[in-house]
């Protein structure tokens, strides 16, 4: 089975590809060993830890996934997430913390992986995209005031976000200097590298520069914090213990962090090339993310998932296949093995200003922009969801955010779009009345567009609607044609309320008729009666045909 599984995974693979695979894992993993560090630190774990989520989701994907290009590993997305679910029942640093760490991986993993067997996959489309920006801003915020203290090298404290930016501004004359300088550097090599080349580790060079920084000017007499030893070596693999209460605490940020996978995951996976991706596909994806996080909680790890950052990197670098993350996976595993000790003199600072950047990457200012002049209302979801994120909690604000998506379509479906049509002249060609064409009339008739399906959630306003378009037509109407090719469907309430206002229509002298029904909306009305209330004869394939027909005397 599992040789079925590697051939699937390199399908088609080539000799030639090899080169540019090994390139690729080089790079990748020149950029992941500091951004895996210093992401554990957002969840709370030792540094080492996400160096073994980066191996454990990187391997397992290599074997299950479908996606060549796909970097799995420990995510400054999700993070936040499982810092503050599990902070609220463990103290960070603690053997429960660590332990309860496991278990939401595992949890995690789980849902993942059946989200992945069920083909639930679509799931991912309920987030809309400002919703979605506005959950990476708010999470991006979170971090910048999460790592201030470690940059500025000051206590910090506080357990929220207004409450940690107090105790900061309270500390203002406590900053140290060097430590600060340091997050600067490192901040600037970074930014510098990635204007360059992406493919530059501008977080490598940082970290060595700051290493080399604080061993040089005798840091450790002014303060400056530092990683310290690093006990590393091969992970343990086995299952960490908690108690059913904690497992109960853990099922909301559980189901928070598998979301979050599942639309992140779908995000990368689209963006990762050109060429529409099958469900199928999508979904073993999903499955390969989710063992990636069993993997991880049973080597004491913590969740993982897909990034984009470091997939634009394997792109970018030439990287074919899998074996670009199975290479980085491998000097991993080494440098676990060997060289750890060399982060021993590694200052806080340098990681904090890692962090900072990758938190300026998920603040897409320019998508915002985008968002506000596309639409108003649609940017105000997204400062609402930014707000949730900041001052409820990220869990919350995720939720907030779903909700705010399915609100906001909601409402867009309850208050469809339509027009009244009109005649191009000397054509039988009718189009909307607004869209700065010349059109024409024919007195007595109006002809009406629906942009919608007529279901139980609108149907009492188009018919409001129709009233008004019908009571603000002159000459009054003799005849109204609903144009019903904007119309999928139409549900039981939508086809009782256009019965009653055929009815309603034709005790005030007013004929109806329906043009461009598709078949299954005219299997919709042949169910409902309507067919039979309105007369077959009323059913047109287009609209010059109602308009010919019913223009007449009634």
């Amino acid at each position: 089975m599992a040789g079925r599984l590697i051939v699937a995974t390199m399908r088609g693979y080539r000799l030639a590809w090899l080169r540019r695979d090994v390139v690729a894992g080089l790079t990748l993993v020149a950029i992941a060993v500091p951004e895996q560090m210093a992401t554990a630190g957002l969840a709370g774990a030792p540094a080492v830890v996400g160096l073994y989520a980066f191996v454990a989701g990187s391997l397992v994907f290599a074997v299950l996934g479908r996606e060549p290009q796909l970097s799995i590993g420990a995510d400054s997305t999700i993070a936040p997430v499982m810092a503050t679910g599990i902070g609220a029942v463990a103290a960070v640093g603690t053997l429960r913390y660590a332990h309860l760490l496991a278990i939401l991986a595992l949890m995690v993993g789980g849902l993942v992986v059946a989200v992945g067997l069920l083909r639930l996959g679509w799931i991912s489309q309920f987030l809309s995209t400002p919703v979605v920006t506005g959950v990476l801003a708010g999470i991006a915020a979170q971090i910048l005031v999460h790592q201030l203290s470690a940059v500025l090298g000051v206590p910090g404290g506080g357990t929220t976000t207004v409450g940690r930016l107090r105790a900061i501004a309270a500390q203002s004359g406590q900053v140290n200097g060097w430590a600060a300088g340091i997050a600067l550097g490192v901040l600037a090599i970074i930014v510098v590298a990635e204007r360059v080349d992406r493919r530059i580790p501008g977080a490598l060079i940082g970290l060595a520069c700051s290493i080399l920084v604080f061993s040089v000017f005798g840091l450790a007499s002014h303060g400056v914090a530092v990683v310290g030893t690093i006990h590393a070596g091969l992970p343990a693999f086995g299952l960490a213990s908690a108690s059913w209460a904690d497992v109960r605490h853990l099922v909301g940020p559980a189901l928070t962090v598998a979301f979050i996978c599942v639309v992140q995951t779908a995000a990368t996976v689209r963006g990762s090339g050109p060429g529409p991706r099958a469900a199928d596909d999508f979904n073993r994806d999903l499955v390969a993310v989710g063992a990636g996080s069993v993997a991880a909680g049973l080597s004491g790890s913590f969740a993982v998932n897909a990034s984009p950052p470091r997939t634009e990197v394997v792109v970018a670098s030439g990287g074919r296949s899998q074996v670009a993350s199975v290479v980085a996976a491998g000097l991993v595993l080494a440098f676990l093995a060997a060289a750890t000790g060399t982060l021993r003199y590694l200052p806080q600072a340098a990681l904090g200003a890692i962090l900072v950047f990758i938190a300026s990457r998920l603040l897409r200012v320019g998508e915002l922009r985008s968002i506000l002049r596309f639409d108003g209302f649609e940017f105000v979801l997204a400062l609402v969801t930014v707000l949730a994120v900041l001052l409820v909690g990220i869990e919350q604000g995720v939720v907030v955010a779903m909700f705010l998506s399915l609100a906001d379509r909601t409402w867009r479906a309850a208050r469809p779009r339509d027009a009244v049509l009109g005649r191009e002249p000397g054509t039988d060609h009718w189009i909307p009345a607004d869209v700065g064409l010349p059109v024409e009339q024919v007195p007595g008739v109006l002809v009406y567009l629906l942009y919608a399906p007529l279901w139980y959630g609108n149907a009492e306003f188009v018919v409001i609607r129709i009233r008004a378009v019908l009571a603000a037509t002159s000459p009054p109407v003799r005849a109204f044609v609903l144009d019903a090719n904007g119309i999928s469907d139409i549900d039981y309430t939508g086809a009782r309320t256009l019965g009653e206002l055929a009815t309603e229509l034709r005790q005030h002298g007013v004929t109806m008729g329906i043009a461009r029904s598709s078949h299954l909306v005219h299997h919709d009305l042949q169910h409902a009666g309507l067919v039979h209330a309105i007369g077959p004869r009323h059913l047109y394939s287009t609209v010059e045909q109602a308009v010919a027909a019913l223009a007449g005397p009634p």
